[in-house]
């Protein structure tokens, strides 16, 4: 089973309370084992009651963080999972498959990157074969660069790649795939920011993808909405995931998530219902087209 089985949760909930963290750095992607504290994303909490029985969900950068969170309620609301996401995040995956088994539903692992197009093509036909069909599909692989000064003056070309391939292409060449496989009632679920709404300089490129991403939102869900095919977005505020210390200075953990009016950063386990309710056939019905903000009280409009 998983050695997160160890995680100290009153840990990780005080340094979310009190809105900060220690410094700390990693490389990118960045591990979920080596942040301190250890996210909560929903392992101990999170109780199913049936929502999703039966379905079948395939989740990009499903190995941590959000992704994580979102696999282990789907999980336990009954659907079956795949994982996308980077063959350096292999031991995350394998724990996140850990905890989606223990709940008594399937769990594929497809490593690939995703910002090579046949990649990603194929990443959601193999979900499709293995799980026996294509119910849920969550854009949930993302990057960002914040290391960096300067703003605009300081993006390089090869960062600016990475950001929009990951967040844009992949989401584009996930989703039109996917539209091969999903009939009616199926749902897909796009990951947007806060930063599309309040853009920080040190991501500006980064903030302009989930800009984007939302336009997409409402413009798929247009286009699909005759075939019964609902999209929507969640857009979250600072989650304490591997991206924070894999993409920003150490420096700034102390302070993440201060700011918002609830005054600390989020857990991802606090954004699995909005994806739950939003997968669900029964309680999402009649929403498309929409984004939805988590992010402990800043505005999203």
């Amino acid at each position: 089973m998983s050695n997160l089985n160890e995680i100290d949760r009153d840990a990780a909930a005080l340094a979310s309370d009190e809105g900060g963290f220690p410094e700390q750095e990693q490389l990118p992607p960045g591990l979920t084992t080596k942040m301190d504290p250890i996210p909560d994303h929903g392992e101990t909490t999170w109780v199913g009651h049936g929502r999703l029985q039966g379905l079948k969900a395939l989740i990009t950068g499903g190995d941590s963080g959000i992704g994580r969170a979102v696999a282990i309620a789907f999980a336990r609301e009954g659907a079956s999972v795949a994982l996308g996401y980077l063959p350096e995040e292999q031991s995350d995956a394998e724990d996140t498959r850990g905890w989606v088994e223990e709940a008594g539903v399937q769990c594929v692992l497809l490593p690939g990157d995703l910002t090579d197009e046949e990649t990603a093509r194929t990443t959601v036909d193999m979900a499709a074969d293995r799980l026996g069909g294509l119910d849920i599909v969550v854009n949930n692989a993302g990057f960002q660069w914040a290391r960096r000064e300067g703003g605009l003056t300081g993006l390089k070309t090869d960062e600016m790649d990475r950001v929009f391939k990951t967040n844009l292409y992949a989401l584009f060449w996930v989703s039109q795939q996917a539209l091969k496989h999903l009939g009616k009632g199926a749902s897909i679920i796009n990951v947007s920011s806060i930063q599309a709404y309040d853009p920080s300089e040190s991501l500006v490129d980064y903030a302009a993808t989930k800009a984007a991403i939302n336009n997409f939102t409402v413009n798929l869900a247009a286009e699909v909405g005759d075939r019964g095919i609902r999209v929507n977005a969640i857009a979250p505020g600072p989650i304490w995931t591997p991206l924070q210390p894999a993409t920003k200075g150490g420096d700034s953990m102390p302070g993440f998530g201060g700011d918002t009016p609830l005054g600390r950063a989020g857990q991802p386990s606090e954004l699995a219902g909005a994806f739950v309710f939003l997968a669900s056939p029964a309680e999402a019905s009649y929403v498309s087209g929409t984004v939805i903000g988590v992010t402990g009280g800043k505005p999203v409009f």
